[in-house]
């Protein structure tokens, strides 16, 4: 009789339910573990393979973890806002409020078939106003706080999906939700103040348990860089310009600067003869990507303003052009170019002719790019490095024309959006009063349902006459709401907070029961990303430390990135290659705990790799073989054939199940479920071979079978829960203690070794440890197999290796 498959499945999740088996309460004596995987959106109407890959093995950690004795805390909800289900709705006519609540219901029956312990009472949805009520609070707490502002700035504009993105949302200068090549705009937007606290995002990542490439990303996206600000005057005008470089000891070789082609002071330095070309030039400019303009292998082009600066180190007049490989949006948007010595201003100065002038000595050929003694700078030649530029940079502090800096790649977040379907933005506008909070009393500011949301690169809200006209809450007066929603990724970014008090009506979470939950003990989910939702929540988290709302500093502690799965043709799953997943079918066959093994088992869990239907099924092989054992030893434990001493046979099983043991647990602490279940294929055999022998000792049986068990339990929990029921036990595995290791039991008494002959493997046989070297080469030399490979030849040598191998050369 079959155990497993998908009416054992219903039966314990029924059971589970019933128990409240995954309810949280606080448990005395018990070490809290908040394990938390990233919550799935419901843009689609069912789960794939790579949402099982997400969540099936964290909670087979978890699992592990509840029974190694920790309270743990594992909620689940859904990333319910964002621009899929609003085109999705633009599409079919399907209101996205409609499309989202259905699919989340979808999903939600699918994760509970899955098995998984998700603590479904701290349910949270995005798109609920009972939630984004308290995203709205936490816009307001960032405004009065002055880390929320408006302004007007160029921005990333995607024409396919009628929005602007913030930097971290435009890949390879494409919109990494759609594809389509993104645009800039100046338009007034909403940002929030991220960078004020760069240094602490940057230091506190040392700290974390995070994948190092993760923490590198960071710290590149962050960008922070010392080193000096120059300041230069404009020939023939009252005008001066700061320059930020990281190698002030070359400022005798700049040759001329270039502006970004957004720079403001374009447009005052550009004479009447060049403004056509300036400005065409400028035009062209807009339409390239902050990412394709700082390619390395793309062609420098350029536009002469017209003018010129003044270098403030030696009083040189030199040329002001304009490049769009100078972006506005690092340091000042201008840099002096110094052609000797920097690749890019090589590659600009020879196609247009301007002067390459060394300035450091060292390398054969231009440009060097190195630091050496400075050369033709008087008053600082041999000078070198960090004494070079500490020097320069004193004497231009001397003369008010420089100065130390710091400089950051990192901008802040952009928050607004001009879509639907997302939380409105809670400030009103008023004539008298101007720019207004909406007071905290009257939030949520409900999306309105009535809403003609057909993109035309406006805020669709601004369309509803109901929505927009309200009453000043300064003056009482008439007024006009914000018409722009947040970007989903406010939302995100601190609901794991809101899983630990998520039914609290009057606040968004108590202060003390988030910070004796938080931070995030295990974070699982996708490295994409490292520079967007994981930095943002780390952001806010600091901002609410700030505020007074929590005494924690990181959100999550430990966080585990887990790989892709593909299609069978090694390809990303997408529904326009027909070659995506569902594990619905697969369920149907085999069982959730069969699915979840062979995800576990068939892939490196941080690496992924191609669905193989044949995996599937060699992973159902092994549970059958796994329910045979079980069978046949519970019809040894009802025989009369018990030994009542411990043999070889029984220390080479209990060797295996602490091998087991050892295994299991070290491998999956890491993650590392591959090699985990690897271990228990070896019990298995070493139980299977152990069945097959003729008299059994009956109590290293049931507790080496009970071991297995338990070690199974987090990886199969339906199976192993109808196992461990039928072999007598009336409480659940899951309050079942986590296998001790038995170091002891690892240490044999005997030992296998190998012999050769002349270099290839004749005979095995079996030794004791404590066999001396010389007992060791009588008992090969005696072996029936050596015996007759040696027969009539002369032993010239016995090498032993003792614990492996024996290697006998014979003539």
């Amino acid at each position: 009789m079959t155990i497993y498959g998908k009416q054992v499945d219903k039966k314990w999740q029924k059971t589970w339910a019933e128990n409240e088996s995954t309810t949280f309460t606080k448990k005395s004596g018990k070490e809290k573990l908040y394990v938390l995987e990233m919550f799935s959106y419901p843009s689609g109407s069912k789960l794939h393979a790579g949402h099982w890959f997400n969540y099936g093995p964290t909670d087979s950690w978890a699992r592990m973890k509840r029974m190694q004795g920790y309270n743990v805390f594992q909620p689940m909800g859904f990333d319910a806002f964002g621009l899929p289900a609003e085109n999705f709705a633009i599409k079919t006519g399907i209101h996205p409020m409609d499309s989202t609540l259905k699919n989340i219901e979808t999903m939600e029956t699918q994760l509970k078939a899955m098995g998984a312990m998700f603590n479904w009472d701290h349910e949270v949805v995005t798109c609920d106003p009972d939630y984004y009520k308290w995203t709205q609070w936490l816009f307001l707490q960032l405004y009065k706080n002055n880390l929320a502002y408006r302004k007007n700035a160029p921005v990333n504009w995607c024409p396919s999906c009628n929005t602007v993105l913030a930097n971290e949302q435009v890949v390879d200068g494409l919109c990494e939700r759609c594809g389509t090549a993104v645009e800039k705009k100046d338009l007034t937007q909403w940002f929030f103040n991220i960078t004020k606290y760069a240094d602490e995002l940057l230091e506190g990542l040392e700290g974390l348990d995070w994948p190092e490439k993760t923490k590198s990303m960071q710290k590149h996206w962050i960008g922070r860089s010392y080193g000096s600000s120059v300041t230069f005057d404009v020939k023939d005008m009252d005008l001066t310009f700061d320059v930020f470089t990281t190698r002030v000891d070359t400022l005798f070789g700049a040759t001329y600067v270039v502006f970004a082609p957004e720079n403001k002071l374009v447009d005052v330095l550009t004479t009447p003869e060049n403004r056509a070309a300036v400005e065409a030039y400028q035009d062209a400019a807009k339409k390239q990507s902050d990412i394709d303009r700082q390619s390395l292998t793309r062609e420098k082009t350029g536009v002469f303003t017209g003018s010129y600066a003044v270098n403030p180190i030696n009083g040189r007049e030199i040329p002001i052009w304009v490049g769009d490989y100078v972006l506005n949006t690092y340091g000042t948007g201008i840099v002096m170019a110094v052609p000797a010595h920097d690749e890019r201003d090589f590659e600009f100065a020879t196609k247009y002719q301007l002067p390459i002038e060394r300035v450091i000595e060292g390398g054969d050929a231009l440009p060097f790019c190195e630091y050496g003694p400075m050369v033709n700078s008087p008053g600082f030649d041999g000078l070198q490095g960090d004494d070079a530029k500490s020097q320069v940079t004193a004497w231009l502090e001397e003369r008010k024309k420089g100065a130390l800096k710091v400089n950051y790649r990192l901008r802040d977040w952009l928050v607004s959006r001009q879509r639907y379907w997302g939380a409105p933005i809670p400030i009103v506008y008023c004539d008298h009063c101007g720019e207004v909070a909406v007071e905290e009393s009257d939030l949520p500011v409900r999306l309105p349902y009535d809403v003609a949301f057909t993109p035309d690169g406006k805020s669709p809200l601004a369309k509803s006459e109901s929505f927009m006209n309200t009453t000043c809450p300064r003056c009482g007066g008439p007024a006009t709401r914000e018409a722009d929603t947040l970007d989903t990724f406010v939302c995100s970014s601190w609901y794991y907070l809101r899983y630990v008090d998520n039914k609290n009506s009057d606040a968004p979470f108590d202060k003390a029961k988030v910070n004796e939950m938080l931070p995030v003990d295990k974070y699982v989910g996708g490295p994409e990303h490292a520079v967007m939702h994981l930095l943002y929540s780390r952001f806010i988290t600091k901002a609410l430390r700030d505020m007074g709302y929590l005494s924690f500093d990181e959100p999550f502690k430990s966080l585990t990135h887990q790989g892709l799965i593909l299609g069978p043709d090694g390809q990303k799953m997408s529904k326009s290659k027909g070659n995506t997943i569902s594990p619905d079918e697969y369920i149907d066959q085999y069982g959730a705990d069969v699915f979840r093994m062979y995800l576990m088992f068939g892939f490196s869990y941080s690496d992924g790799g191609a669905w193989s239907d044949e995996g599937i099924r060699s992973m159902a092989r092994f549970v059958d073989r796994v329910e045979r054992n079980f069978h046949n030893v519970r019809d040894i434990l009802q025989s009369s054939d018990h030994v009542d001493t411990i043999r070889s046979e029984e220390k080479e099983l209990l060797y295996w199940n602490a091998n087991a043991v050892k295994g299991v647990t070290e491998d999956a602490e890491k993650m590392q479920f591959n090699t985990a279940i690897a271990r228990m294929m070896e019990l298995t055999n070493a139980l299977n071979k152990y069945i097959g022998l003729d008299q059994h000792h009956h109590g290293t049986l049931k507790q080496v079978t009970e071991d297995f068990i338990r070690l199974l339990a987090p990886f199969a929990p339906h199976f192993s829960e109808e196992i461990w029921s039928l072999f007598g036990h009336s409480t659940s595995i899951f309050d079942e203690p986590w296998p001790i290791l038995d170091a002891q039991a690892l240490v044999k008494d005997e030992v296998e070794i190998a012999i050769q002959v002349n270099g290839k493997i004749k005979e095995r046989i079996m030794v004791s440890t404590s066999s001396t070297e010389d007992e060791i080469k009588t008992l090969s030399l005696a072996a029936p197999a050596i015996l007759r490979e040696t027969e009539g030849k002369t032993v010239a040598k016995v090498i032993v290796i003792k614990g492996r191998l024996v290697n006998i050369v014979a003539k």
